[in-house]
């Protein structure tokens, strides 16, 4: 019984995280009906299952529920982007400043790494080579968790990264890359890291996430 439970729980976690994925990464659209015989088919998971998902994506943000009309994507629109980036800024630029003052060697080590993968992705990007959009928006997303994941709190990070994923969203909504202006944000960002200058680091991210903001609306992809 124990083992059913458990092989019913990695089930339902792995189907989450698939379902999760590909609302942030754009392939189930917003306002997308999700017709729960569909998802079965295409989750291989219960109907029941599903509803447990999509009640637990919806608490998230990232689903719509409907009463007796089911499920939809959360949809997007332009005050809702603002309002993300908004706190993403709160959130971040706090986190900065404390992990900059706690850490140590082996986080100047995380970020480096993640710096490093982050800048191979866009200049293969700004080569015109944009077939691995969702790996260098990946690689994004561990740099800026990297920057922060010596600050200390275990709920702060996790609050972060919930906020970054709905920001990430409207992202790759967008398919929004401002090629050198970015890369060199980043770069600006590693370096104030090795040299712990947070106040510069939070000027830097302010408007490198305002700049982010600017450049997905000007796309004209979210209404």
């Amino acid at each position: 019984m124990a083992l059913i439970e458990a092989s019913v729980e990695t089930i339902g976690d792995n189907t989450y995280r698939r379902i999760r994925t590909d609302i942030i990464f754009g392939r189930l659209a917003p306002a997308q009906k999700l017709k729960l015989e569909r998802l079965k088919d295409e989750y291989g998971a219960s109907v029941s299952t599903l509803r447990e998902i999509l009640n637990r994506l919806s608490s998230e943000a990232l689903v719509l529920a409907e009463g007796q009309r089911g499920f939809e994507v959360a949809p997007v629109s332009i005050e809702n982007l603002k309002e993300i980036a908004a706190l993403r800024l709160l959130l971040e630029s706090h986190a900065l400043e404390q992990s900059f003052v706690a850490g140590d060697m082996d986080w100047e080590g995380r970020v480096v790494a993640a710096h490093h993968k982050l800048s191979s992705m866009e200049r293969r990007m700004k080569e015109g080579d944009r077939s691995q959009t969702e790996l260098w928006k990946r690689y994004d997303w561990e740099f800026h968790q990297a920057l922060i994941s010596a600050c200390g709190s275990s709920v702060l990070m996790e609050t972060h990264a919930a906020v970054f994923d709905k920001y990430l969203r409207y992202q790759m909504i967008a398919l929004s890359f401002r090629g050198d202006i970015a890369a060199k944000e980043h770069r600006a960002l590693l370096d104030c890291a090795l040299e712990r200058n947070a106040s510069r680091a939070q000027e830097l991210l302010e408007l490198h996430v305002r700049g982010g903001v600017e450049h997905a609306l000007a796309t004209g992809t979210i209404a």
